[in-house]
């Protein structure tokens, strides 16, 4: 049994800070807010507007933006934090906060906070002259328009120094409201959750924090797994790619150097800077969301999953993983470690995603679809996978069998879109109906092959 704390601090603009009593689930951005820094501000709760935007010192010596809003206030512990009032020094404004004023980017200024983060953080990353606007992808501007803001971007000078990363230590930290742990290995996540059967593990929280913000949900103990080093690893080899669960999306970018195009492009439709900051591959699948972005493509490359309890390992297909809704094949006090991604990968794959916004929205409908053909032209193998047609994420296996062996001909392509016809099952919501939502896994197909064959 781990004793724990009734305290910790954290460095908040250069200074440190100590957080005794204050509920698990009180988010970041309340605390700073009540500590007189009230640049950062709620605006969706959600992760989706980027009025919260903070600075965090991440892995890899960088300034990473991220939601403060979905961070758990004890996920800060010994963590270095910085708002957009601790990006000026000695009362002299940094470049970007002058670059705001002089260009016109700011007028009701309720944005502006957030937005200079961001483009702090940008300018930190990227030499001059390549910065990357969508690095502002998860910050909304409702009254000035968005070609100021732009051009304040690409004003800025040569980039900051990089920060010195500190890599996190274990947390134990408890209070009447609740409790959070930080583990720093493993093995200690697994008997935490074998001695507590309320625990519930967390990555990014981008997910349990909305339902926190919007649905007052709580919980008695959250055991983070940000810090797990058996979690966090990353390889590539001959046979496979493997993914720790626990890496965030930017993490996973930085670290897979020779990525597939199709990856780039998947993680450039998956939410924001902001969330991919945050969120984890393991979280998305974890959670069993029939709309989430990772399911599709990863069922397509016929992925696997790693599943550690104290009783053992075992690997499970990614096709068997996903039972009901929200459910999943992890029984109580296991942990997803890692993803494996087999090679060699399909000879052509393509992630599609249909929303309501091509950036930064919730899909409607998700396709991967993977394929190789044998040396006579015929499909020898392919894969259909989809989100948002079902309770769960799946492969649309009657479809497959349809296009295996053929020539991928347009009468071939027309049975697929039968069987999708006769075999899905969405459901009608706000997003789109269910005939809509048929219709679109229908034509992703066309999509496809016209890709192919281009």
């Amino acid at each position: 049994m781990v004793e724990a704390c009734t305290d910790f601090s954290f460095i908040l603009n250069g200074r440190n800070v100590c957080v005794s009593g204050e509920p698990p689930q009180t988010t970041l951005l309340d605390f700073v807010r009540a500590q007189g820094l009230t640049g950062a501000k709620e605006g969706c709760a959600e992760g989706e507007c980027g009025a919260c935007a903070v600075l965090m010192v991440g892995p890899g010596a960088a300034f990473r933006s991220v939601n403060s809003c979905l961070i758990p206030l004890p996920a800060a512990a010994q963590q270095e934090i910085y708002t957009a009032e601790g990006l000026a020094e000695s009362g002299k404004l940094a470049d970007v906060q002058r670059a705001m004023a002089e260009r016109g980017g700011s007028q009701c200024g309720y944005c502006t906070p957030g937005f200079a983060v961001s483009m702090f953080a940008e300018q930190c990353r990227a030499p001059q002259g390549q910065r990357d606007v969508h690095a502002l992808g998860g910050n909304l501007c409702r009254c000035t328009g968005y070609r100021p803001i732009r051009d304040a971007l690409e004003s800025l000078g040569p980039p900051l120094p990089k920060p010195v990363a500190k890599q996190a230590q274990a947390v134990y930290y408890r209070t009447n409201a609740g409790r959070y742990s930080r583990p720093s290995t493993l093995r200690e996540c697994l008997d935490l959750a074998a001695e507590d059967p309320f625990a519930r593990y967390v990555a990014g929280n981008t997910d349990l924090g909305v339902l926190t913000n919007l649905r007052d949900a709580r919980y008695a103990h959250l055991i983070g797994v940000e810090s797990v080093a058996e979690l966090r690893e990353f390889s590539d080899s001959a046979g496979a790619v493997e993914i720790g669960a626990a890496l965030t999306l930017s993490e996973i970018s930085e670290k897979w150097h020779d990525v597939p195009a199709v990856f780039r492009e998947w993680l450039g439709l998956f939410a924001s800077i902001l969330i991919r900051n945050r969120a984890t591959v393991g979280g998305n699948l974890v959670t069993a969301s029939p709309i989430g972005d990772s399911a599709p493509l990863l069922l397509a490359l016929d992925a696997e999953v790693r599943i550690t309890g104290l009783s053992g390992e075992r690997t499970v297909p990614l096709n068997e993983f996903f039972r009901a809704y929200r459910q999943t094949a992890l029984e109580p006090g296991e942990l997803l470690r890692s993803i494996v991604i087999p090679k060699p990968f399909p000879r052509f794959i393509r992630f599609y995603k249909v929303a309501k916004r091509r950036l930064d929205d919730i899909s409607t409908v998700a396709a991967g679809i993977a394929m190789d053909r044998d040396a006579s032209g015929r499909v020898r193998r392919v894969r259909l996978a989809f989100g948002g047609v079902a309770a769960t994420p799946l492969r649309a296996g009657d479809a497959e069998d349809a296009l295996e062996a053929t020539e991928f001909a347009p009468s071939d392509v027309e049975r697929a879109r039968e069987t999708l016809r006769r075999t899905l099952r969405p459901i009608d919501d706000h997003r789109g109906s269910a005939a809509y939502r048929v219709a679109m896994a229908q034509s992703l197909i066309d999509k496809f092959r016209y890709e192919e064959m281009a």
